[in-house]
C-alpha cells in the first residue's frame, strides 16, 4: 500500500566498491571531477528519487562516506561528486548489514548519529545456524528458482544431502546456502535429485 510501490527500487552493495567508487555510485559525479570522469553521471540517490534505495552491507561504508550519507538523510538533498549545486531527493532508505553496528560504534568505525537515523524500524534476522528448521524451505525455494532460471528440471534433494545441509553451520548464512545449491545444481544431470556428495 506504499505510494512508492510503483516507483524505482535501486539496490547498492556497499561492500562491493571502494570508497571513491562508492561515493560516485551513491551521489553521482560531474565530468572532470576525477580521473576517468569523462561525462556526468547520476548517482543511485538520484536514480531512486521518489522510490526506494536499498543500501546492502551499510556497515562496510567508510566513515568519510557515512558523513555524506548522513547529510543526505538529514537535508534530503544530494550533491554530485565535484559539484556544489545540491538538488532535492525524496526517497525511502532501507539498509541491511551482517555486522553488529553497535559494536562498530563503540570501536569508532560507525557513526552513532547515522545509526540512529537508519535504525527507525529494525528487523533482526537471526543467522541460519539459529533457524535450522528454515533450511528445507529455503533449499526448496532455491531449487525452484534455479530450475526456472536455467530451464533445468531438478526433482529435489536427497535426504542425505538435506541432512548434510542441516548439520553444517553456514558461516556465510543464506548466501552460502544458495551458492551450495547452485553449485550442486550445475553438477547434477537433468531430471535427477541433487546427490548427497555435494
Amino acid at each position: 500500500n506504499s505510494p512508492r510501490k510503483n516507483q524505482p527500487f535501486i539496490k547498492v552493495n556497499c561492500a562491493a566498491l571502494n570508497e571513491n567508487l562508492l561515493e560516485s555510485e551513491l551521489f553521482g559525479h560531474v565530468k572532470g571531477s576525477f580521473t576517468g570522469a569523462d561525462r556526468d553521471r547520476i548517482g543511485r540517490f538520484e536514480a531512486a528519487n521518489t522510490g526506494t534505495l536499498f543500501l546492502d552491507e551499510i556497515g562496510d561504508i567508510p566513515l568519510s562516506t557515512q558523513v555524506k550519507l548522513l547529510r543526505v538523510l538529514e537535508e534530503k538533498e544530494v550533491e554530485r561528486v565535484g559539484d556544489h549545486h545540491p538538488f532535492p531527493v525524496d526517497i525511502r532508505i532501507i539498509t541491511a548489514t551482517n555486522r553488529n553496528l553497535e559494536n562498530m560504534i563503540k570501536k569508532g568505525n560507525f557513526r552513532e548519529d547515522l545509526f540512529f537515523r537508519i535504525n527507525v524500524f529494525p528487523i533482526q534476522c537471526p543467522p541460519l545456524t539459529d533457524r535450522k528448521e528454515d533450511i528445507p524451505l529455503i533449499v526448496e525455494n532455491f531449487i525452484n528458482r534455479i530450475c526456472t532460471k536455467n530451464h533445468k528440471p531438478i526433482l529435489g534433494i536427497s535426504s542425505e544431502a538435506m541432512e548434510t545441509f542441516l548439520e553444517y553451520h553456514w558461516p556465510g548464512n543464506v548466501r552460502e546456502l544458495r551458492n551450495a545449491i547452485e553449485y550442486a545444481a550445475v553438477l547434477c544431470t537433468q531430471g535427477i535429485r541433487i546427490p548427497e556428495d555435494i
